[in-house]
Parts: C-alpha cells; structure tokens; sequence
C-alpha cells in the first residue's frame, strides 16, 4: 500500500483537549493536545508548538465564502475526536466531533487543560446545557439554569390600562366610564424533559431553544440582557425589549388584531402623519356601532391646533358642550349660526352685547 496517497495512508485517529482557537490565518483551526500522541507536559510541548488542526464542518455549512456555520463553536478545553490526514507524520489533524461529558475536575495549569482555566465551568455535572437537561427531584428542579430564574424573578406584572371616570354630560345623560385594570406577562412556559428540548447557548449568554417536549412545545431566543422572545405550546408570544426598540419599515404594514388591545406607556407618545406631504393620505379612526371614545385628560389641556386649514365637526345627533369655567370664543371672521328649531338662552348675570350697531329685527 502507497502510505503516501492520502487515503492510503491508514486513518490514525485521536482523542484530544484543545487548547488554542487564535487562529491567526482566521479558518476555525485549532490546537488540540492529543491523548496518546502529545505528551501533558508543557515545557516538554507547550501549547504554541502543537499542530493546528482543521474543522470538519457539517453538510449543511458551505465552508467557503462565508456561507453556512462559522467553524468557531468549540472552546479551550473542548474534548474533541479528530484523525491526522498525513497518517503516522502527525502533523494535519482534522476534527471530525466534540465530546461532551461529566467533567470530574475544574482546569489545572498543566496540558490537557484549557489554559484560560474557564472550562469546563462546573464540576461532576454534565456538559449537556442545564436547560436541556432541566434535573429534578420528583416535580422540583434541582439545578436551574441562570437565566431561568432570572426570567422567572424579573416576570413583569401589574401593567395598568387606561382608567376613564363617567362624568355627566351637559344635557344631563351619562357619559359611562371605563374602569382600568392590570395585565401581566404570563408565566414563564418552561417545562422541558430530555432529551426533547434542544438548546444553543453562546459563551456569552445568548440563548436558542427549541423545545420538543410534549404538551410543552416552545421556541425562545434571547440576548445576553434578557431581550428575547418565546412561542408556547398554543401559539402564544411574548417579546421582550430591555432596551430601545426601532422599527423600520420601507413599505406598507397591516394588522389584523381579533382581540382586545391594550398599549400603557410611562413617557411621551407621538405620531407624525403624512411627513411627506402627499395629497390625500388621510389618518381615519372609524369605531363601530355601539361603542364609544372617550379622551379624558387629568391634569392637563387638550389642544387641537391647525396651521392652515379647517375644523369640522359633524354631529349625527345632539351636540352637547359642558364648561367648567369661562368660555372665551375668539372669531377672527364672521360668526354665522343657522337655528332650525328655538334658541334658548339662560343667563344667571348680566348679558352684554357690544357692537357697532345690533339689529334685532333687520
């Protein structure tokens, strides 16, 4: 057999420790110490002088241009099990895998042992991510992932609604009121068994699950801050923003919502319609048959301003106006009322009418 014909060369393979990832040349390559082939003692084989080993990537990573998974997810520390391509010379090793396990010890100083002294994090557990493998003592987790508890400590409540009093109407009818309430985030859904909850968690705390378990489907995608969003078992979602939020959006947006709807908001509120000034883009509120608006200020003005144009106000039916002090009308123009029926005026004090003449009968 031709040993230099590289897949006639026999397929020595290793198990090993990686110990270095700065790949300086930026292709996933990685130092791995290999049982068997290197020996633990650093001053005898430092970190620097082990071979670089290449990543074998998955099928579904293109590996060239940028396209697919980037070759970067293993650690200092990572158990792996590769082959050296160039066969007894030892010096092209190629990982094919990591292997997880239960690590017995923390990292120590000598070879074999991430050099960092970062992983692995925990001792005698396994290296299954806590939120897949969710360890209980009959119905009680027993070790919890972090963030779970975060999420649960932190799960937002009391939200309060708009709350809009009823106040009597200047013809004495009843404007009817509208009583606030609160909402709150529901519960954290969390309810995974292995081996059906599949997790990807980033060395900084960025998270990805997507949980198999029956009866408790769910997706969830978080940031390291606690910004994410959760799909349950019945379609619900919730999303969650710890900082600030931007939209941006080139084209149109429609919303359907079958349900209710509420929006409380702690700071400011605006609205800037028709920023271009196109002709005809109007902004319509239409409410149904049956239902009212009700605007109700408590402790400020209603201002309703415009620059140049008109305000029109139509009135299907009585049109009734309730002042709780003066009444000031400043008409730059000419004041014109068309009565149909009987004006009627009920003055307690004096009436004043001022004008250059005042007909009463023209």
């Amino acid at each position: 057999m031709n040993n230099k014909i590289l897949g006639l060369n026999g397929f020595l393979w290793f198990v090993g420790v990686v110990e270095d990832r700065l790949d300086p040349t930026y292709t996933g390559r990685l130092r791995v110490r290999a049982l068997g082939h290197h020996t633990s003692n650093k001053e005898i084989l430092p970190t620097a002088d082990l071979p670089w080993a290449s990543i074998l990537l998955p099928v579904t990573a293109a590996g060239i241009t940028g396209l697919g998974q980037s070759p970067s997810g293993l650690v200092e520390g990572s158990w792996v099990l590769g082959y050296f391509r160039d066969g007894d010379s030892r010096q092209e090793p190629i990982i094919i895998g990591s292997l997880p396990g239960r690590p017995s010890e923390l990292a120590q100083s000598g070879g074999f042992y991430d050099p960092n002294g970062t992983y692995p994090k925990y001792k005698d557990e396994s290296d299954v991510n806590r939120l897949a493998v969710n360890l209980k003592d009959g119905d009680t987790e027993t070790n919890p992932h972090l963030s779970l508890t975060l999420r649960r400590s932190t799960r937002i409540t009391g939200v309060a609604t708009a709350d809009v009093n009823p106040v009597k109407a200047a013809d004495g009818s009843d404007i009817l009121g509208s009583d606030g309430d609160t909402f709150d985030q529901p519960e954290i859904p969390y309810s995974a068994i292995y081996p059906y909850n599949h997790v990807y968690e980033s060395e900084s705390g960025h998270l990805m699950e997507y949980d198999d378990t029956n009866g408790s489907e769910r997706i969830y995608q978080a940031h390291r801050t606690g910004t994410s969003y959760e799909i349950d078992k019945d379609g619900n979602q919730v999303s969650i923003i710890k900082g600030q939020s931007y939209r941006l959006l080139s084209n149109k947006e429609q919303v359907s919502i079958s349900g209710d709807s509420d929006i409380s908001i702690d700071g400011r509120h605006k609205i800037y319609i028709n920023k271009s000034n196109t002709v005809d883009n109007h902004y319509d509120i239409q409410v149904g048959t049956g239902a009212n608006i009700n605007i109700q200020v408590d402790s400020g003005d209603v201002n309703l301003i415009t620059t140049t144009g008109k305000i029109n106000m139509n009135s299907g039916g009585d049109f009734n106006l309730k002042v709780g002090g003066n009444m000031v009308v400043d008409v730059a123009g000419t004041e014109t009322k068309n009565v149909s029926g009987t004006t009627t005026h009920n003055t307690s004090g004096a009436v004043i009418h001022r004008g250059s003449t005042i007909d009463l009968n023209p």
